[in-house]
């Protein structure tokens, strides 16, 4: 009866209230639930018993952050489906088990449709959580497209209305994506007329009209300025999928630089090159449309209706059939093949990140917190700093010194604390880069050779590891020895990458390094609206 007058959205978001409760500062019983892997994740889901009745494992599909994806057979059905199992262990926080908690509360919210990949169900048990959902067998949208012997404006226009019709269903729903990007499309399978299908809804969020969000989430070339102004809404998804549209055309991204701080100045600053080949006999349409989408105002940015309701999408099929060229092609395969790289490296630094990693900073913290309140603040940082500076590198106590600065209210608490030291581990930790670097130097002669790489791209499901090494290595040889040097492979992670993705362990900590740092020297509110 209390649910008749609300939005199927508020109902949503209320049962996830409800049968999960926020706890981003949780409590002692909590992390030692947390620490010792003895806690729920889903309420009233079928069991693993059930699981294994049901459905039997099959191969490996593919390897994330957080787990891994499998092929599984219906035993009822014989229908091939893929089952995504996250590991407890990988969930590190009480944050990190709150999002796996709203991505399975999604996806069961969001209706059926051709443009989804279709959720079956979710199944947990002692040590991981399984959701289980329609399989996709057809390729990344990028891959697809460089397959194909015949790219054009109009294969562009189709792939973009599907892309915003996931963001118009999103948003009717009271969903935003917040990381729409080419790798979350996938095609259903290697049929030419497959269906393109949306498969993450990891960083997915339930929105009320007129709430606004302050997490720094996404991946860099897609994030919205206002992401960077840490004041957004639905609008972020537009602008998102305009990035995506402008890659479609010309092959690289509208905002590019070569490092993270140059990328998000270039973001803010909104300015898009209409001159480098093949603008110049793109449509004026097509063009339009970009403009409309990456406005930097969210308030005068088109609306989904409002960009399916446009001229180039709606006369998608008079649209220009002319094949864009080798150089479009060419520049998207890079483009997609260099992030196949990035993502590879990124997970093998992920899997270097210890629990006993996470537990020592969680006891850094609670030594610091000298009056027990679940928070840090500025004295008690500072005291601590002197304390444990010999365990402290000079770029962490930066950076948290920064975040108790700019986050408005002088303190940091146990999650805020763990999301910075995590990022820092990551991204700036020699140690880890090493790692990742030596899981492709099979030889260990301190180059990764072009043999090397072919054979790691292979293990992750690159099946033309010979055509992707070629073209990462066209990108990454800088010295143009045939070789990837160390301090190489160091340059193209830290290309746009330091921040690419705020993911679960990073995203809500809401301190991401790169907006604190233009926030200090003013870049951010230079770019910021009045």
């Amino acid at each position: 009866m209390g649910n008749c007058c609300r939005s199927p959205a508020a109902v949503a978001r209320e049962d996830v209230k409800s049968n999960f409760p926020a706890s981003s500062d949780p409590s002692r019983k909590d992390r030692d639930a947390i620490k010792h892997k003895k806690f729920t994740v889903l309420a009233g889901d079928c069991s693993s018993e059930a699981i294994e009745d049901k459905y039997r494992v099959d191969r490996e599909l593919g390897r994330g952050e957080f787990g891994v994806t499998y092929l599984c057979v219906d035993r009822g059905t014989q229908e091939h489906l893929a089952c995504k199992t996250i590991l407890k262990r990988k969930l590190r926080t009480s944050v990190d088990v709150d999002d796996v908690r709203r991505e399975v509360a999604i996806m069961k919210h969001l209706p059926k449709d051709a443009s989804i990949v279709s959720f079956r169900e979710a199944c947990e048990d002692e040590n991981a959580v399984h959701l289980v959902m329609e399989l996709c067998e057809g390729g990344e949208l990028f891959d697809r497209i460089v397959a194909r012997g015949h790219y054009s404006e109009r294969a562009a226009a189709a792939v973009t209305r599907t892309i915003v019709e996931v963001v118009q269903l999103c948003h009717k729903h009271g969903v935003i994506h917040r990381d729409l990007k080419p790798e979350n499309f996938l095609y259903a399978n290697k049929k030419e007329n497959s269906p393109l299908k949306a498969i993450d809804f990891g960083l997915s969020i339930f929105f009320k009209p007129g709430e606004r969000f302050s997490e720094i989430v996404g991946s860099p070339y897609y994030m919205a300025p206002e992401v960077l102004k840490r004041n957004y809404g639905p609008e972020i998804d537009i602008w998102s999928a305009g990035v995506i549209l402008y890659i479609l055309l010309c092959g690289v991204p509208p905002f590019w630089a070569e490092s993270e701080q140059g990328v998000a100045q270039a973001i803010l600053r909104g300015l898009i090159d209409f001159k480098r080949d093949p603008w110049p006999s793109i449509s004026e349409n097509a063009k339009n449309l970009v403009r409309q989408m990456l406005e930097p105002d969210p308030k005068l940015r088109l609306t989904a209706k409002q960009v399916i309701e446009h001229p180039w999408l709606q006369n998608a099929k008079k649209a220009s059939n002319v094949p864009l060229g080798d150089v479009v092609k060419s520049r998207l395969k890079q483009f997609s093949m260099l992030n196949r790289f990035k993502r590879k490296a990124l997970k093998v630094i992920a899997d270097h990140l210890s629990m006993e990693e996470v537990e020592d900073i969680k006891e850094m913290f609670r030594m610091m917190d000298t009056d027990n309140d679940g928070a840090i603040s500025f004295d008690e940082l500072k005291a601590g700093i002197q304390k444990f500076g010999s365990q402290l590198a000079e770029a962490e106590v930066q950076m948290l010194v920064e975040a108790v600065e700019t986050n408005g209210k002088g303190t940091l608490d146990s999650g805020e604390f763990i999301a910075v030291s995590l990022h820092l581990q990551r991204m700036a930790n020699d140690e880890h880069l090493r790692k990742a670097f030596s899981y492709f130097d099979k030889d260990g002669n301190g180059y990764i050779e072009p043999e090397e790489l072919r054979e790691a791209l292979v293990e992750d499901g690159a099946a033309d590891g010979v055509d992707v090494a070629n073209d990462i290595f066209q990108e990454v040889d800088t010295d143009k020895d045939g070789r990837i040097s160390y301090d190489e492979f160091v340059a193209m992670m830290k290309t746009g990458t330091d921040w690419r993705k705020a993911s679960r362990h990073y995203s809500r900590g809401r301190f991401n390094s790169l907006s604190m740092r233009l926030m200090k020297d003013g870049s951010l509110n230079k770019g910021s609206d009045s």
